[in-house]
């Protein structure tokens, strides 16, 4: 097949590198769009993936310059669609599904936001999506009819241990781990879906960095542009190595939904800190069923600093969360495997998911 893969964030990268990479091992002729997006481009100049960039400056500072922007995507994913005679289209982007309809091509769109926290997804896509592939604990909403569900997460198609083993030489090209370190993370929670949404703020940044200094470095990364203070903590690597450094932290605090689902499936406790705890269903899972880690809204911001204390004084901390991460992982699935099989063997794919749900624990 010809397959055409569009990312849009850097934690899509992680979630089609390896099925991309599956995908030409098994002769198939693959096509990445991508839109300038944060690293997106620089992880993949740092991987060995061909891509076309369709969007390279975005105007995305009002509802009107967000239609544009889809807009312009899908007439440029519709031309080289036809152009390349693209068989399936997959992403997590709206023009996935309407160009992959008006072309009549199949398309496999992967998510794992429930649909409240999406609205405008569900709007703009929902009537083009062929299949929607999400977490079992998604609500899809007026979806659920068009969706296939799994017990995995998108972060398990990069960091299930069948892709992924922390290298402590990775990190040791930056500083030691004798010493114990804690990652800080701050989003810019400027998205559409972000509108309204609270996260950590200077304050409270200052706060959590007195309390972790006793106890070890601190580290931090930014998708914002940090204040002059925290500067001196900034972490300076390659994004490639970004995981490695997370999986032997003692602890990562944050209000990024994606590298607190990151931390968790590695085993490191997480503490997500912002207005959409309680509303994503993976992130509740991984809190409330595994409990590898904890969800604090804004308004609780007392709770943070004690749930931070509580965790820095927790004996046997690491191999509790160990034990932890082995539960999560006895019960979910190899995510790329399981996805690279649904796009092969696309649509026999979707019928054999719909008839019989447990053939997905065939990739472990």
């Amino acid at each position: 097949m010809n397959v055409l893969i569009q990312l849009s964030h850097p934690a899509h990268f992680h979630l089609y590198k390896n099925v991309a990479h599956n995908l030409i091992r098994d002769g198939h002729k693959v096509f990445i769009l991508i839109k300038t997006k944060d690293i997106l481009e620089d992880l993949l100049k740092q991987s060995d993936l061909p891509y076309h960039n369709i969007l390279k400056v975005a105007h995305r500072k009002s509802k009107l310059g967000i239609g544009i922007d889809m807009l312009f995507r899908d007439l440029k994913m519709f031309l080289f669609s036809l152009r390349h005679h693209i068989d399936l289209l997959t992403g997590s982007t709206p023009e996935v599904a309407q160009v992959g309809w008006f072309l009549r091509r199949y398309n496999i769109v992967v998510g794992e936001d429930d649909a409240p926290v999406v609205p405008m997804f569900q709007k703009v896509a929902g009537p083009f999506v062929d299949t929607l592939l999400t977490p079992v604990s998604c609500f899809n909403d007026t979806m659920e009819h068009r969706s296939i569900k799994t017990e995995s997460y998108n972060e398990l198609a990069y960091l299930h241990p069948n892709h992924f083993t922390p290298d402590r030489r990775v990190v040791e090209k930056y500083f030691t781990t004798d010493t114990p370190y804690f990652i800080l993370r701050f989003a810019r929670l400027d998205a559409h879906h972000d509108n309204g949404i609270q996260g950590i703020n200077t304050e409270i940044a200052t706060r959590l960095i007195e309390i972790l200094k006793p106890y070890g470095r601190i580290y931090i990364t930014s998708e914002r542009e940090l204040e002059s203070q925290f500067e001196p903590y900034r972490i300076q690597i390659q994004t490639k190595d970004m995981h490695h450094v997370m999986a032997f932290s003692s602890l990562y605090i944050g209000d990024s939904q994606t590298m607190a689902a990151e931390a968790g499936v590695l085993g490191v406790p997480f503490i997500r800190f912002n207005g959409f705890v309680g509303r994503i269903g993976y992130l509740n899972e991984l809190e409330n069923k595994y409990e590898m880690g904890y969800g604090i809204k804004p308004e609780n911001v007392d709770d943070l600093y004690s749930k931070v204390t509580e965790l820095l004084t927790m004996p046997d901390r690491k191999e509790i969360f160990q034990k932890r991460r082995e539960k999560l992982l006895s019960e979910k699935i190899d995510y790329a495997a399981f996805l690279t099989w649904f796009i092969e063997s696309y649509p026999e794919s979707k019928k054999i998911m719909k008839s019989n749900a447990d053939y997905q624990f065939r990739f472990r």
